[in-house]
């Protein structure tokens, strides 16, 4: 059986709430035997870790401020998300920018984002993206932090080619793919096609953006494998070569 990674998940979310071991028993039984988390904030950070300290090398958590989260107080959630460093984390994320929901706060959200960036490069750590709405105002900050060497992966990518290429100016990139790469008014096949393998990691977002033919249902890792079917379909080639490939940009990235 191909084996998958899933690179963000966020299985400690209350749509799961007293299914966490059959999802991610299910999930381990389609062959996604790593799932990585994304963090968001306060609220939901001890749920993540208390979750992947009961499964100890299947679930890795990153840590970050996720863009929706960013308040007047932002630095107040950083300090008390420091606290968290030393509990094995893969990446600092998810951070970003997202205009779609949160407008007002653009500002705060850029100097957040910046302020992330710099601790990742500390750290030695890779990036978890969360981008909505705001790509100019990404690429503009991803310039201004271009002295960094920054690593990571725009999660739930669906731009456009051209803005792959754009930030491989500015640091060594991936895209996650995820459900919206099977919706049928898509236009994301036509740039997954274009984007070399060895820069797609894949990853769900559950219990969101559930690939079809499984909308309307909560989304799991279990569906890791219809994704890589889809690109498999794009891209003319074997499941088990997308399995072998984007499992171990996973592991090189994330280090796991």
């Amino acid at each position: 059986m191909p084996q998958f990674i899933d690179t963000h998940t966020h299985f400690y979310d209350k749509a799961f709430s007293g299914e966490e071991d059959l999802v991610i028993g299910r999930s381990l039984e389609a062959g996604v035997y790593k799932m990585i988390l994304p963090d968001v904030d306060s609220r939901e950070r001890d749920d993540m870790f208390s979750l992947a300290a009961a499964y100890p090398g299947v679930l890795y958590c990153m840590l970050g401020l996720y863009p929706g989260s960013v308040e007047e107080n932002w630095m107040d959630e950083i300090e008390l998300m420091l606290p968290y460093r030393e509990r094995g984390i893969v990446a600092v994320g998810e951070i970003g920018l997202d205009y779609h929901y949160s407008p007002l706060t653009a500002p705060l959200q850029k100097e957040a984002l910046r302020y992330q960036f710099e601790l990742a490069a500390k750290w030695d750590l890779p990036v978890n993206i969360h981008l909505r709405d705001a790509t100019a105002d990404f690429i503009e900050v991803l310039r201004e932090c271009s002295h960094l060497g920054l690593r990571g992966n725009l999660h739930a990518f669906s731009g456009s080619y051209e803005t792959f290429r754009e930030v491989q100016k500015y640091g060594d990139w991936s895209v996650g793919i995820g459900g919206v790469l099977t919706f049928k008014k898509s236009r994301l096949p036509e740039v997954v096609e274009k984007i070399p393998l060895e820069k797609i990691l894949l990853e769900t977002d559950s219990p969101y953006l559930t690939p079809a033919p499984y909308r309307g249902k909560r989304n799991d890792s279990s569906y890791i494998p219809v994704i890589a079917a889809k690109i498999a379909d794009i891209k003319g080639i074997d499941i088990e070569e997308v399995a072998q490939v984007t499992t171990r940009n996973a592991q090189l990235l994330f280090g796991i």
